[in-house]
């Protein structure tokens, strides 16, 4: 046994040789940067083919961006009255729309809308849109400026604003009727604003892309701002005053035929366009036709008188009444007598209106009412106009029946644009509601009575508002403003029949009557007596409605009061 001890291996039981180990470890490491290769090459993998998604989403998200941005309601030009008020503009508003395909959660999208908007929570169409493959979709027009600061802060991914002209009219229900509606576009759906989209192809100018944000010239229309609110004032009061149901005014320059002022109550607020929806706030001025009643004898009168066959000294007998087989024409307040033609002007006389007709002829007054517009629309700018009702068959009962306004049926502006007519010299003038030159309507009027008939027409006008004369339209005087006027109290149809207790009433009026520049209609619908035992005619309560508005609109338009004698009117005959 040898002292010296045996040298110690490396490669001994349970050691690994370095050198294999080496080779391990560097197996072991490519192996682990293979995987991590694969993982990454798999990250960028799907990184790029997001980006290639986005890439193909951002087009469609400029197209979606496009196709709505078309539909963007744009510009329309202001509508301002005949002095430079503003009647009608544009203000920027903010609308908001949804890119669905950005959209991560709708449920929690709708929830965090909801907050803001409360009606959101449980919209199926709501829902129904962010959940489509649509690239944009609108989800609210015409957010209040509240309402868009607060989506904005939610930061929603997928939800956008986008800036709108919206309509906006500074009088509310003042000029309703008028200027009409648009639509959530800012598209003219009714009144001017339909007539200026049709006028100047703004429809047209839209789809081709050249009509975007950039303000259009104003258009400035024949209304008078402050003869607009006196009628409607006017008329609101006579509403409260006698009950009323319906109050109609029209106020026209009987030189120009241009509109000044037209309200019929009740209206709607053009800034709350569902309430021009509403059957019983439709425009009655020019969309209503009604049986005008006694007003109708002015046109009468002027018919009989121009057609050389009944002069202003002859008498007719009213002693008792008109029979057409079953059919009877009484006079209201019958004097039982035998009166002349002013005298049956001014008692209103049934009869003797028929028999003037009657003694000129059915055929000629036909002719008459076609020449003046009773049998067709009138042509203007505004769209809802109604056509006439009036007999097809020439009979002597419609003729008779006719020339106290029954049988026939036009609407209010009919009425006050023939009566411009007829007291303006003669000559029949298409009414406007854009401002019009007196040289622009020499160019549309036609001759529809000799001026010496219109000068007989305004003495009789002038004769029947005078106190003392018995007139029926006393009460409509202005002292030192001449009006003259007709009053018609008709009986409403109803079922076939005229009900005894129902009444249409209307005031036909003019001033200053020896040199006529104004109009003034005002129609009254179902008013009641004033007081508890008293009548409801015409000259009870439409007349002092029109003397109220004269009163008031006179000055404004510069019409000077002359309290001295005035210039005789007309001739004896």
């Amino acid at each position: 046994m040898s002292d010296v001890a045996e040298p110690h291996s490396e490669h001994g039981p349970g050691h690994e040789h370095p050198e294999a180990r080496a080779v391990r470890d560097l197996a072991a490491s490519r192996r682990r940067i293979l995987t991590a290769g694969l993982v990454f090459g798999l990250v960028y993998a799907a990184m790029a083919s997001r980006l290639v998604d986005l890439g193909f989403a951002s087009d469609d998200h400029s197209a979606a961006l496009a196709s709505g941005s078309s539909q963007v309601s744009t510009a329309r030009p202001d509508l301002l009255d005949r002095n430079g008020e503003v009647l009608a503009t544009d203000v920027k508003s903010a609308s908001l729309f949804a890119e669905p395909k950005r959209i991560l959660d709708v449920d929690e999208a709708i929830e965090a809308l909801a907050t803001v908007i409360p009606e959101m929570r449980g919209d199926e169409a709501v829902r129904k849109k962010l959940s489509s493959k649509a690239g944009f979709v609108w989800l609210k027009r015409e957010l209040t400026k509240s309402q868009r600061q607060k989506i904005f802060r939610l930061g929603i991914p997928g939800i956008g604003f986008m800036e709108e002209n919206r309509r906006f009219y500074p009088g509310g229900a003042l000029a309703g009727h008028v200027l009409g509606t648009v639509n959530v576009d800012n598209q003219g759906i009714s009144g001017l604003e339909k007539y200026i989209d049709q006028e100047m192809g703004l429809a047209d100018l839209r789809a081709s892309g050249l009509v975007g944000n950039r303000g259009l010239k104003p258009r400035r229309l024949s209304l008078d701002l402050r003869v607009q609110h006196v009628v409607r004032d006017e008329l609101s009061d006579a509403i409260r005053r006698y009950k009323a149901a319906v109050a109609i005014g029209i106020v026209l320059d009987v030189r120009t035929g241009e509109v000044l002022g037209m309200s019929s109550l009740p209206d709607f607020d053009p800034n709350h366009a569902e309430q021009a929806l509403k059957s019983d706030n439709m425009n009655r001025a020019t969309a209503g036709v009604f049986e005008m009643g006694s007003v109708f004898k002015t046109f009468n009168s002027a018919f009989a008188l121009d057609s050389g066959k009944v002069h202003l000294t002859d008498s007719y007998d009213a002693t008792s009444s008109l029979h057409f087989g079953s059919q009877k024409i009484s006079d209201f307040h019958a004097k039982a007598r035998v009166l002349t033609v002013p005298e049956i002007f001014i008692y209103s006389s049934n009869i003797g209106s028929a028999r003037m007709a009657l003694k000129v002829g059915p055929e000629a007054q036909r002719a008459f009412f076609d020449k003046i517009g009773f049998h067709r629309k009138l042509e203007t700018e505004l769209p809802e106009v109604a056509a006439p009702l009036y007999p097809k068959r020439l009979s002597e009962v419609s003729t008779a029946t006719q020339a106290f306004g029954h049988g026939i049926s036009v609407t209010p502006m009919h009425t006050a644009v023939a009566g411009a007519a007829v007291i303006n010299g003669g000559r029949f003038i298409s009414p406007t509601f854009f401002r019009r030159t007196p040289e622009e309507a020499t160019k549309v009027a036609r001759q529809v009575i000799r001026s010496e008939t219109s000068d007989k027409m305004r003495y009789l006008f002038r004769l029947n508002n005078t106190p003392g004369s018995g007139g029926s339209g006393s009460k409509a005087d202005v002292p030192g403003y001449l009006v003259g006027g007709k009053t018609g109290t008709a009986e409403k149809l109803e079922n076939g029949h005229y009900s005894g207790n129902k009444r249409f009433n209307s005031y036909l009026a003019a001033f200053p009557m020896d040199d006529p520049q104004y109009l003034v209609l005002v129609v009254l619908d179902e008013p009641k007596a004033e007081k508890e035992v008293g009548a409801a005619t015409a000259g009870l309560n439409a007349a002092p409605t029109v003397g109220a508005i004269v009163r008031r609109i006179a000055p404004m338009l510069g019409v000077m009061p002359k309290y001295e004698p005035a210039k005789p009117i007309v001739a004896a005959n």
